[in-house]
């Protein structure tokens, strides 16, 4: 089964993102609250733990979820697969896949303290269709 494992969200784009809880998922915005939320088409970042367990086995220390700044980490899906268009049901929201992967910006702090960056290459992004609350433990299934 796919699920999200953690929740993340940060107040300025190109930080860190730390877990919440639970966040809620708003139309045509993305994650109430966090930095890269807005009307545009990478309104929620997804990245899979898989993910980042590779750079573990690279020898990156310190790696946990929301290192990438991604606002959901999945478990069980292999996120960068899913063609653009895809829709997700994620916990109560329903989202659509609009870009695979994306260029990584000077001065990225992610990049900075790990000394590379997974999400310009198994990084996913969506805009949300139907908004609704997200928590660690919700399912995702493809639609």
């Amino acid at each position: 089964m796919a699920k999200v494992i953690a929740v993340n969200i940060s107040e300025k784009k190109g930080e860190i993102k730390h877990p919440i809880e639970k966040g809620f998922f708003k139309e045509n915005h993305g994650l109430v609250g966090d930095a890269h939320a807005g009307n545009w088409h990478r309104q929620v970042s997804l990245l899979g733990n898989e993910s980042i367990e590779k750079m573990k086995n690279l020898g990156m220390e310190g790696l946990c979820t929301g290192k990438f700044a991604e606002n959901l980490t999945t478990e069980g899906i292999c996120l960068y697969e899913l063609p653009v268009g895809t829709k997700l049901k994620v916990g109560e929201v329903i989202m659509e896949v609009t870009q695979i992967g994306k260029q990584c910006h000077v001065g990225c702090q992610i990049r900075q303290l790990t000394g590379d960056c997974i999400m310009p290459k198994e990084g996913i992004f969506t805009k949300i269709l139907t908004e609704g609350w997200i928590k660690s433990g919700d399912e995702i299934q493809v639609i």
